[in-house]
């Protein structure tokens, strides 16, 4: 098993090396890296670890902006992703964090990191233990703040 981490120089933190370190954490798996400007360049790079590099499952890691332009920009990065992963019968677990998501630097950067880790485990998961998954469906995981719960108790 070999997962993926694709990610950007544009980025405020090293995210690629957080999911490395969570990753490796959780499961004795090859992992290949790929960094590239920004995220409207993540679906390509995505493409290239699963034909080129022999990857069974990606993440895309980045942090759009927090004008409109990057949210724009931010949505058709998610569509390449998409994309992509119909391209390839492979899993993405895109990644993004919104530069406006946190009121200050400091909550950025402990966002940041706190989804990474948390999407880490989840590609974890999915790659290897998918009926772990199966026992949080419905359960309100929110990957970054708190988790909601589920609707019906």
């Amino acid at each position: 098993m070999k997962i993926g981490i694709a990610d950007t120089t544009f980025a405020r933190i090293d995210m690629g090396r957080i999911a490395a370190d969570e990753i490796r954490r959780h499961a004795s798996v090859g992992l290949e890296r790929y960094v590239v400007p920004g995220i409207k360049d993540l679906p390509v790079a995505c493409k290239k670890l699963i034909e080129e590099r022999g990857c069974d499952l990606v993440m895309a890691l980045g942090m759009p902006g927090g004008a409109e332009k990057d949210k724009v920009c931010a949505h058709e990065a998610s569509q390449g992703l998409i994309l992509c992963q119909l391209m390839t019968n492979k899993h993405i677990i895109e990644v993004f964090v919104h530069e406006d998501e946190a009121k200050d630097a400091k909550e950025l950067a402990w966002l940041m990191e706190q989804r990474t880790r948390e999407h880490a485990v989840n590609a974890v998961r999915l790659a290897l233990r998918p009926k772990d998954l199966e026992k949080l469906a419905g359960t309100g995981q929110r990957q970054g703040f708190e988790d909601v719960g589920p609707a019906r108790p």
